[in-house]
């Protein structure tokens, strides 16, 4: 089955083919570390970790990188105002950053390159510019990219050459969309960077931030690869730069698949302090909410749509999360039991089958999440339609749990988090209400289940014990 892709270089959904047979090239737009990733961020991490799996489950090798950038005007400025060396300033903020990814599941780059451990790359990069007249040096000694002498300039997000400003230079390494200028390829140092400089043939400074992708994505997957990733607010300026100076200077194509998500919003509105809804992963995992919940509503809109995030969709998320996990409850007690039922194997294998191939098409069809989840929830429901008629005996149920496991190979929620265990007081307490209904002392037994539901549990009485599961 191939997979399609919506290519923002064509505006057009495309099937993908990769440059080499069952291998593919894919660079991620990773975090500038001068603070905690907000869920913004996630958002777009969650979509790239789908699109990783999904290209895993179809069996490609991925060789994923994903930048660090540790220099740029915000680490600069972060790490004068705390008065700490910038490499001390930043190592804080990656640490977290790879807690955040492993809370929510988010499977591990091959290579995280740190903008500051490839200054060299990036100069060689700048040279070359230099050396074939697309690049100057401007009287403030910065090095900028002309616009001029790059007529492809504006491929990804269609500008119009005519409403290019040419000859006005942006010396920031961010700046607004309106902007249409010459960028800065190489910033000569001043005050402002304090001891933040590297030396080169243009006099001390450090990289603008656009350079830094180019210069690291060929370091480790070629001057042309497969897959470039990253929020539509990366879009322009920073991969329209991107491909302009990476093409101006290779001679090649720079990237073949485009593909950017859209934005998230927070009870309808744009994120922000000031409006009181600019949540961090901490923030949300204080409030009680689980890595798992917070991936299941990442994940649960189609990347290309605007996500509405709330904590009304995280109370919805754990109703969901329930439902996945009493189902697979209700399958590893039948994978267990010596009951001997006679059921029919071609009918479990007709549900799995289907399962995995609807779950299949909906995924490889540019991402279609809904899809997806709609055959793992079908997949719930006749499973748990044969279990109620005894259909499905130990061995069956061994290879239900098996599909499932499949599946989750592409959503990572079907497991519950660490942090989801039963703690060890809601436990002492069910034990105390075991005793009391032994000793026929119901009304101290009704007391202790009232007080585990106050608690935020349930007690499920079954055949083989009390069961105990979150509200």
């Amino acid at each position: 089955m191939s997979i399609t892709f919506y290519n923002t270089l064509h505006h057009q959904e495309e099937e993908f083919i990769p440059l080499v047979s069952n291998k593919v090239g894919l660079y991620t737009c990773g975090p500038t570390v001068y603070n905690y990733a907000h869920i913004g961020n996630f958002r777009c991490y969650a979509f790239e970790d789908i699109l990783k799996r999904t290209l895993l489950f179809e069996n490609y090798d991925v060789n994923h990188v994903m930048n660090l950038t540790d220099v740029d005007d915000k680490t600069i400025r972060g790490s004068q105002e705390q008065n700490i060396p910038l490499k001390q300033f930043t190592q804080k903020y990656k640490n977290a950053f790879f807690e955040d990814l492993k809370t929510l599941h988010i499977l591990p780059a091959v290579t995280y390159p740190a903008a500051t451990e490839h200054i060299g790359d990036m100069i060689k990069l700048v040279q070359t510019l230099m050396d074939k007249g697309i690049a100057y040096q401007a009287e403030d000694k910065s090095v900028y990219f002309s616009i001029a002498k790059w007529p492809q300039y504006g491929q990804l997000v269609h500008l119009d050459p005519e409403q290019m400003r040419t000859g006005v230079r942006v010396k920031m390494d961010e700046y607004a969309k309106e902007s249409v200028a010459d960028f800065a390829l190489w910033k000569a140092w001043d005050k402002n960077d304090g001891d933040v400089f590297w030396n080169s043939p243009w006099g001390k400074g450090r990289p603008g931030w656009h350079i830094e992708c180019s210069a690291m994505s060929s370091r480790y997957l070629g001057k042309t690869f497969d897959i470039h990733c990253g929020g539509i607010d990366n879009m322009f300026p920073h991969h329209e730069d991107e491909i302009a100076q990476s093409e101006a200077a290779n001679g090649c194509k720079f990237v073949h698949y485009w593909l950017h998500c859209a934005h998230l919003m927070v009870d309808g509105q744009k994120m922000s302090k000031s409006a009181g809804n600019f949540y961090k992963l901490q923030d949300l995992l204080d409030k009680g909410y689980t890595g798992r919940e917070i991936r299941w509503v990442l994940i649960g809109t189609h990347y290309r749509q605007s996500l509405n995030f709330s904590l009304k969709a995280l109370e919805d998320a754990r109703v969901s999360l329930q439902r996945i996990d009493a189902f697979k409850t209700r399958l590893q007690d039948v994978a267990t039991t010596e009951e001997k039922w006679e059921t029919d194997p071609l009918a479990l294998k007709k549900v799995t089958h289907h399962a995995l191939e609807s779950f299949r098409a909906g995924i490889t069809a540019d991402l279609n999440i809904s899809a997806a989840l709609a055959a793992l929830f079908d997949f719930i429901r006749d499973i748990n339609r044969m279990l109620d008629h005894h259909a499905i005996n130990a061995e069956d149920a061994q290879k239900a749990l098996s599909t499932l496991e499949q599946l989750d190979t592409v959503l990572a929620v079907c497991t519950p988090d660490p942090s989801e265990g039963i703690p060890p007081e809601i436990m002492e307490m069910a034990q105390k209400r075991q005793e009391a209904r032994a000793a026929k002392n119901f009304a101290e037994s009704d007391r202790l289940r009232d007080k585990i539901s106050d608690c935020g549990f349930l007690v499920e009485d079954t055949p083989k014990g009390p069961r105990i599961i979150r509200q």
